[in-house]
Parts: structure tokens; sequence; C-alpha cells
């Protein structure tokens, strides 16, 4: 898959690729690893060109995977069968010159880092998964990279598992600084771990942003969809006047100036920009409650707009929804904050220019 893919991850950053299976994330950093090389672009870290190529020179720089300090943890572990935990470490250590007791000092010490020292001898058999795991993020470091690259890497491990990696990740990149990539197909993990999260579609990065600009200002209906927004509308906007598709309900909304008029826009609004009442006034919408799924002391409720055609997801507590006595078929009144409402250009998904502004 050809990638146009622009991204920067700066020193002690952890950014996260989201994006559906197959979009190009791992390719992405099997293209920075040197595992891949595409016919142009250029990767460039800590003032080092790693590769540089383009349609008039061709290719100009290349290194190899094994000149490119980079650090590469798979989901799948990739541990030395035959080795010890310790053996394993050492591995990315034996072209370094030192002497095998000097290799096995560094090794220790990274399994040290990761709580695992007193497993050292132990065969990768003899280990759980997240134990496995801290040694392949060991091997990663132990050459100490210029990158760390993670593919996936907690998503084969229990959760208590998970929670107790991503605290020893987080005090790595207090002590490494260095650049980190995560791919990872969990939005809640990319949200609560990374500074920023680029997302890919079809080997094309859609948008770049830190987790809340992300889903409270998506670049356009389609990262609208792959991160997970449940509400995703169509209408025209006007200078600051947007209506709603089939709802002739119409709203204030401000833009840049950049929006000619009558353009048909998408537009989404977050959780906390819909509240519904048990009264109607004139700001309000009336709905009829259609589903509620209730999950623990959280309460999903579908609602369908009265008289069109138009479906709000909106979440709640328990609580909430007893104190307004919602049940199925009954009406309620919807109302929008209008200042929490963010517009969209409206492309297609084959719509080259949907990774633009």
């Amino acid at each position: 898959m050809p990638l146009q893919v622009s991204l920067e991850c700066l020193r002690g950053e952890l950014h996260a690729l989201v994006g559906p299976s197959g979009s190009g994330k791992t390719s992405v950093l099997r293209t920075i690893a040197g595992l891949r090389n595409p016919s142009t672009g250029r990767i460039e870290c800590d003032d080092e060109i790693w590769f540089e190529s383009d349609e008039l020179r061709g290719v100009r720089t290349a290194l190899s995977p094994a000149k490119r300090s980079c650090g590469f943890l798979f989901q799948q572990y990739a541990l030395f069968p035959h080795l010890t935990a310790l053996e394993n470490v050492c591995i990315p250590l034996k072209n370094s010159g030192l002497k095998t007791s000097q290799l096995k000092l560094i090794a220790l010490k990274w399994l040290e880092h990761m709580g695992i020292a007193e497993l050292a001898l132990r065969m990768p058999t003899q280990l759980s998964g997240g134990q496995q795991q801290r040694v392949a993020l060991a091997r990663a470091l132990a050459r100490k990279p210029k990158i760390l690259l993670l593919d996936e890497p907690f998503s084969a491990i229990d959760s208590p598992t998970r929670q107790s990696l991503y605290k020893t990740l987080a005090e790595l990149r207090k002590d490494l600084s260095i650049p980190i990539l995560l791919v990872t197909h969990d939005l809640r993990e990319a949200t609560l771990l990374a500074d920023r999260i680029t997302v890919i579609d079809q080997g094309i990065s859609l948008q770049t942003a830190s987790p809340q600009t992300l889903f409270q200002k998506p670049r356009n209906s389609r990262v609208a969809q792959l991160v997970g927004i449940n509400n995703i509308f169509e209408g025209i906007f006007t200078a600051g006047n947007l209506t709603w598709d089939g709802c002739l309900k119409q709203f204030n909304v401000s833009d840049k100036g950049k929006i000619p008029p009558q353009t048909p826009v998408a537009w989404v609004i977050p959780p906390d920009g819909l509240s519904l009442h048990s009264d109607s006034i004139d700001t309000r919408i009336a709905a009829i409650v259609e589903h509620i799924s209730t999950l623990g002391q959280i309460a999903v409720i579908q609602l369908q707009i009265v008289n069109t055609k138009n479906r709000v997801t909106w979440e709640a507590s328990a609580a909430e929804v007893k104190r307004l006595s919602l049940d199925v078929g009954k009406l309620t009144y919807l109302e929008l904050d209008e200042d929490k409402i963010h517009i969209m250009p409206l492309r297609l998904i084959n719509d080259p220019r949907r990774f633009r502004n």
C-alpha cells in the first residue's frame, strides 16, 4: 500500500497511530525502521537522515535497518524460545564489542528497569504474557535507541497486566526522553497514553491532533467516523447559519469565514453539548425515546427527532435517566449547545482532498 503520511514525534512524546485494520499503521513503523522503503519521502531522526528519495533524483539516502537506531516492540513479543530472558535482551548488544559479562550486566539492568530481574534465567515458556512483553521491551531498549516503535504491544495481554505496563511505559518516558510511536486499534488506549494522535486511513494521514481536539474538532466526517463519534450529521452552512438536514431547527455557528454560502457540511457535537429536558421551550427539539441500553451506571439513549429521520445518541448516568423518567416511546426535549457544534468538510472516502483542511 502506498503511504501518504506526514507526522512528527518529539523527544519524550508518545504519538499514537490509529485507524482501521489494513490502513497502513504498521507499514508506517516498518518504513521508519527500514524494513520497507517507499519510492519517495524523507525520514529523519535526531538530525540524521535515514531515508530520502524523490521522483526527480531517486533514492539519495537509505540506511539499512541495522544502521537505524530503532527499538521495535512487536505484538507477538518475538522472543527466541531457546534463549533465557537475559540472553534475549543481550541479542541487540552482540555487535557492540563488549565482553559477554558486560553484555549480561547491561541486559540485567534493563530487566531490573522492567521489574523482572529475578526472572533473568527463565525461558520464554516459563513466563506469562506480560512478563514476556517486559523482556521484549527490555530487549528493544537495550542498545539505547533513538526512537521506540510499538506495534500494538498490549493487545494480547489481560487488562490488569496492561494497566501495569502502561505505568511502566509512563515511567520510561521520563527517563528515556526519546520519541515513542504507538500503533493501536484501541482509541481508549491512545487517548490515555498519547500526547498526539494521527488518524490513518487507506495509507493516508487524515489528521494529527491532541486527543481532546481530535474528538471535539475532527477535520472531516471520515475522521469523525474513525474515532467513533456517534452524532455525525449533515446540513447546509451559510455565513454562520447551519441547517440540519430534515429538521426545521437552525443553529448559529461561528467559522473562520472560509466556507462559501450554501455549502453542504458535516457537523458533530460532543456528548457534553447535549442535554435532555422534560419541558419544551423554543431552543429545544422534540424527540422520542427509541431505545435505552443500560451498562452498569451508564445509559445510552437513542432518540428519534420528531418528524425527521434524524437520530441522536445521548449518554448519561442511570440516575439521570431515572430523574427524567425516560422510557421507550416517551416524548422528551433535546437541547444542543451551539457553541460546541463543530462543522467539517463533507468528503467521500475516495476523495483525495479528504486529508486536507
